[in-house]
Protein backbone atom coordinates (compact mmCIF):
# COMPACT_ATOMS: atom_id res chain seq x y z
CA UNK A 1 0.00 0.00 0.00
CA UNK A 2 2.99 2.25 0.18
CA UNK A 3 3.70 2.09 -2.80
CA UNK A 4 0.35 3.63 -3.74
CA UNK A 5 0.73 5.65 -1.31
CA UNK A 6 3.70 7.38 -3.43
CA UNK A 7 1.92 7.54 -6.59
CA UNK A 8 -1.24 9.23 -4.83
CA UNK A 9 1.02 11.59 -3.14
CA UNK A 10 3.11 12.37 -6.89
CA UNK A 11 -0.28 12.32 -8.66
CA UNK A 12 -1.64 15.10 -6.52
CA UNK A 13 0.94 16.93 -6.49
CA UNK A 14 1.49 17.59 -9.62
CA UNK A 15 -2.06 18.28 -10.35
CA UNK A 16 -2.59 20.58 -7.46
CA UNK A 17 1.25 22.54 -8.80
CA UNK A 18 -0.30 22.29 -12.33
CA UNK A 19 -3.86 24.16 -11.32
CA UNK A 20 -2.01 26.89 -9.63
CA UNK A 21 0.44 27.45 -12.70
CA UNK A 22 -2.67 27.70 -15.61
CA UNK A 23 -4.85 29.63 -12.75
CA UNK A 24 -1.57 32.03 -11.60
CA UNK A 25 -0.81 32.57 -15.68
CA UNK A 26 -4.64 33.27 -16.26
CA UNK A 27 -5.00 35.63 -13.75
CA UNK A 28 -2.12 37.59 -14.45
CA UNK A 29 -3.49 38.36 -18.36
CA UNK A 30 -6.71 38.84 -16.98
CA UNK A 31 -5.67 41.56 -14.70
CA UNK A 32 -3.48 43.28 -17.55
CA UNK A 33 -6.77 42.81 -19.36
CA UNK A 34 -8.85 44.57 -16.98
CA UNK A 35 -6.51 47.22 -15.26
CA UNK A 36 -3.89 47.86 -18.05
CA UNK A 37 -1.17 46.91 -16.15
CA UNK A 38 0.69 44.40 -14.86
CA UNK A 39 0.01 42.61 -11.36
CA UNK A 40 2.24 43.90 -8.36
CA UNK A 41 5.37 41.63 -8.20
CA UNK A 42 6.16 43.55 -4.56
CA UNK A 43 2.99 43.84 -2.54
CA UNK A 44 5.78 45.71 -0.13
CA UNK A 45 6.88 47.95 -2.74
CA UNK A 46 5.83 51.72 -2.07
CA UNK A 47 4.70 52.30 -5.48
CA UNK A 48 2.29 49.73 -5.42
CA UNK A 49 -1.24 50.96 -3.76
CA UNK A 50 -1.93 48.75 -0.84
CA UNK A 51 -5.55 48.32 -2.18
CA UNK A 52 -4.10 47.23 -5.63
CA UNK A 53 -1.87 44.49 -3.55
CA UNK A 54 -4.67 43.32 -1.45
CA UNK A 55 -6.92 42.98 -4.51
CA UNK A 56 -4.45 40.98 -6.20
CA UNK A 57 -3.54 39.15 -2.95
CA UNK A 58 -7.32 38.35 -2.63
CA UNK A 59 -7.95 36.85 -5.94
CA UNK A 60 -5.22 35.10 -7.05
CA UNK A 61 -4.97 33.45 -3.19
CA UNK A 62 -8.72 32.30 -3.73
CA UNK A 63 -8.29 31.69 -7.69
CA UNK A 64 -5.43 28.98 -7.01
CA UNK A 65 -7.01 27.79 -3.73
CA UNK A 66 -10.30 26.65 -6.13
CA UNK A 67 -8.22 25.24 -9.12
CA UNK A 68 -6.09 23.52 -6.75
CA UNK A 69 -8.87 22.08 -5.31
CA UNK A 70 -10.82 20.92 -7.96
CA UNK A 71 -7.12 19.71 -9.81
CA UNK A 72 -7.02 17.08 -6.51
CA UNK A 73 -10.38 16.15 -6.69
CA UNK A 74 -10.25 15.30 -10.36
CA UNK A 75 -7.02 13.47 -9.62
CA UNK A 76 -8.81 11.33 -6.62
CA UNK A 77 -11.38 10.37 -8.72
CA UNK A 78 -9.21 9.17 -11.87
CA UNK A 79 -7.11 7.82 -9.35
CA UNK A 80 -10.26 5.94 -7.78
CA UNK A 81 -10.69 4.79 -11.58
CA UNK A 82 -8.06 3.95 -12.08
CA UNK A 83 -7.37 1.29 -8.84
CA UNK A 84 -10.97 0.88 -7.70
CA UNK A 85 -10.60 2.71 -4.38
CA UNK A 86 -9.53 6.32 -2.78
CA UNK A 87 -6.18 6.82 -1.97
CA UNK A 88 -5.65 5.45 1.56
CA UNK A 89 -5.42 9.47 2.80
CA UNK A 90 -9.02 10.01 1.10
CA UNK A 91 -10.38 6.89 2.64
CA UNK A 92 -13.28 7.31 5.83
CA UNK A 93 -12.06 5.49 8.50
CA UNK A 94 -14.95 2.51 7.94
CA UNK A 95 -13.79 1.54 4.34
Amino acid sequence: MASGSKVWSVFSLGAALGAAAVTRKALEKSWQVATGKKPPENPADPDVEVWEAAMWAAVTGAFVALARMAAQRRAAHYYARSTGHLPAELQKDGQ
